[in-house]
């Protein structure tokens, strides 16, 4: 999953593609280099960030989403109905709200009636308050538990199962030793039965291990995803998809051939 971000204050990519044109000509790239949906968002939901009105959100995604329709599967970034309506009648087919539907509870519909793929994502709060001191008793369970009650809150209303992504919300409401902990017990959420999908992407909690700017956390984003990858996540949303795509290629050619971890054997030679 590529990210198209057409906004002005992303935290990794704000401003550089805000341009229509330019957006779609990055989409472009990026299925090209092996990006199977492309998640295009006109509202940025980093720590802090403002809401932006329906209207002005529309303006930024629209041309960017009919410019890309047949590129991929187009996803719309939205926790607005209005929008994901718009992006739809555009070209989109998936639907990636970080609030899991909580915010605007219609999406659900939409994504039933149309027939749309959707992802729910796991965040404390809002994007202007989650990263206040964020806790859990037990950040795995917890996670789990809200993945489990939104995707039957969303079949409850006549979302299919096979239409559902879920998302541990990697960043959102989560300090570092959370993000590394969801990552190491990644195989607990795939349990639910539906893909994961994953977002660590230049996070800040890559810059705070290796302590890069974050236009230089590729190497150890896709270290993210590979782990992720052994652990049962499928889906991934990613800036450097080129990177990302070539490593998730030989962990999957080596997981197919060695699934489990290796045994070291010691020896003994007398």
């Amino acid at each position: 999953m590529g990210v198209v971000n057409v906004t002005p204050d992303s935290f990794s990519d704000g401003g550089q593609f805000d341009d229509a044109a330019q957006a779609v000509a990055h989409g472009h790239r990026l299925a090209a280099e092996g990006a199977a949906i492309l998640d295009v968002g006109g509202e940025s939901t980093r720590p802090g960030a403002d809401p932006v009105p329906a209207s002005e959100e529309l303006a930024r995604v629209l041309p960017v989403v009919e410019g890309l329709a047949g590129a991929a599967q187009i996803s719309i970034d939205t926790m607005k109905l209005s929008v994901a309506q718009a992006a739809v009648e555009a070209g989109a087919s998936y639907v990636n709200d970080v609030t899991a539907f909580r915010h605007e509870p219609e999406l659900a519909g939409l994504v039933a009636d149309r027939g749309l793929d959707c992802c729910l994502m796991h965040m404390l709060g809002e994007p202007r308050t989650m990263q206040r001191n964020p806790r859990y008793v037990d950040v795995v369970s917890e996670v789990k538990a809200f993945l489990i009650e939104r995707m039957d809150a969303v079949i409850a209303q006549g979302v299919r199962e096979e239409q559902i992504h879920l998302d541990p919300g990697i960043g959102f409401g989560k300090t570092m030793e959370h993000n590394l902990t969801l990552l190491a017990r990644l195989d607990e959420l795939a349990e639910i039965g539906r893909p994961l999908v994953i977002g660590t992407s230049r996070k800040t909690f890559i810059g705070r291990l290796t302590g890069r700017d974050v236009t230089e956390r590729v190497h150890g984003t896709v270290a993210t995803c590979v782990i992720a990858l052994e652990r049962g996540a499928r889906v991934f949303r990613v800036h450097d998809v080129a990177a990302v795509a070539d490593a998730l290629k030989v962990g999957s050619a080596t997981f197919a051939a060695c699934p489990t971890s290796p045994t070291t054997t010691k020896t003994t030679t007398t």
